[in-house]
């Protein structure tokens, strides 16, 4: 007996761990669509940040990998019901899909955004005038998770994706090709953006060490 427990113990660790993963994603599903439902019960605004991590936002449902993964239709459909969504917020998360897949997402995520709805992304951008920012964030480049950047936008990049998949959209920070910044008054309560010219730490003093584009769009 001791010795059919050796030669399948390589064999049980994983499947045991692949079971507790399983029932971690499960339950943070059943956290998700609590938190929708209860929404939807009092009334109140449903506002989704995709990519959340561990960052929290009062009044919005966070979200991340694996529970849900904006391009899977079956895990839009467990989620969320038809046109519920009022705000969708992705912060430093499309730069790690390809063209291909963000415009997966686009065409996606309209059935569930209710009338009006907005989305705002922010990434990384690469207008940006400092070439160690775009050393950090370019596909490959230095910076924390830059290993699994697949693209580096631009407004004029994410302008071509949008017009494509039909969106109608709004420039909230940028810079433009000659270096320039530019910048419309934006409301933290449709989503707040850590890494933006007023709410990033790396900006004291007034200099523009790192921004990111940033943009809502709807359909």
């Amino acid at each position: 007996m001791q010795r059919v427990k050796l030669i399948f113990r390589p064999l049980y660790a994983p499947f045991v761990r692949l079971m507790r993963n399983h029932a971690a994603v499960a339950a943070e599903r059943r956290r998700i669509r609590q938190a929708v439902a209860q929404a939807l019960a009092n009334d109140a605004p449903l506002k989704v940040i995709v990519g959340a991590g561990d960052k929290h936002q009062r009044g919005w449902i966070n979200s991340d990998l694996p529970a849900f993964d904006v391009l899977e239709a079956r895990h839009w459909r467990s989620l969320f019901p038809p046109h519920s969504i009022e705000r969708l917020l992705a912060e430093h998360v499309f730069e790690h899909l390809s063209a291909a897949q963000f415009a997966q997402f686009l065409q996606l995520a309209p059935r569930y955004l209710a009338p009006g709805a907005r989305i705002r992304i922010a990434v990384p951008d690469g207008n940006h005038p400092d070439q160690d920012y775009i050393e950090r964030v370019r596909p490959g480049g230095s910076g924390i998770g830059a290993h699994d950047h697949k693209l580096l936008y631009t407004k004029s990049l994410a302008r071509q994706l949008l017009e494509a998949a039909g969106y109608r959209y709004e420039f909230l920070e940028y810079f433009d090709e000659a270096g320039l910044f530019h910048q419309r008054q934006w409301q933290a309560a449709d989503g707040f953006v850590s890494r933006s010219a007023a709410h990033d730490r790396r900006n004291a003093g007034g200099k523009l060490n790192y921004t990111s584009l940033i943009f809502d769009c709807w359909r």
